[in-house]
């Protein structure tokens, strides 16, 4: 076997896992009961699989300036992810979306005074 049909095979097999990966963040954006689960399910197999399809897609490219465009979307991916996850985690605390019964741990409730009052869509 050549070296560009082992770098087909691995190809293959990262992009279905980074598909099946993304299938799930989906399926759990729709399963799962409030904002901060959905969020966790949207982010950490979301980031990972797109990160296995973007290493699929430079075994099977195999070009350096390709290469370089695939690592910098997954840069920019992991650096923006987890802002933009923090920032709507905050935003659905403050507006009382967040079911309490479900929190394990709550440090926001002593930095954030008067955040029981429900405001936004339920």
């Amino acid at each position: 076997m050549s070296w560009g049909a082992v770098a087909d095979v691995v190809s293959a097999a990262l992009l279905v896992t980074g598909a099946l990966l993304a299938l799930i963040a989906a399926v759990g954006v729709l399963r799962f009961p409030d904002v901060l689960t959905r969020m966790h399910s949207a982010t950490k197999p979301q980031v990972l699989g797109l990160i296995l399809v973007l290493l699929g897609l430079g075994f099977r490219l195999r070009d350096l300036g390709s290469l370089g465009l695939l690592f910098l979307v997954a840069l920019f991916q992991l650096v923006t992810s987890p802002i933009a996850s923090h920032m709507v985690g905050r935003a659905s605390f403050r507006a009382g979306q967040v079911r309490q019964d479900l929190l394990v741990v709550d440090e926001l409730s002593d930095v954030l005074p008067g955040h029981e009052e429900p405001r936004g869509a339920p």
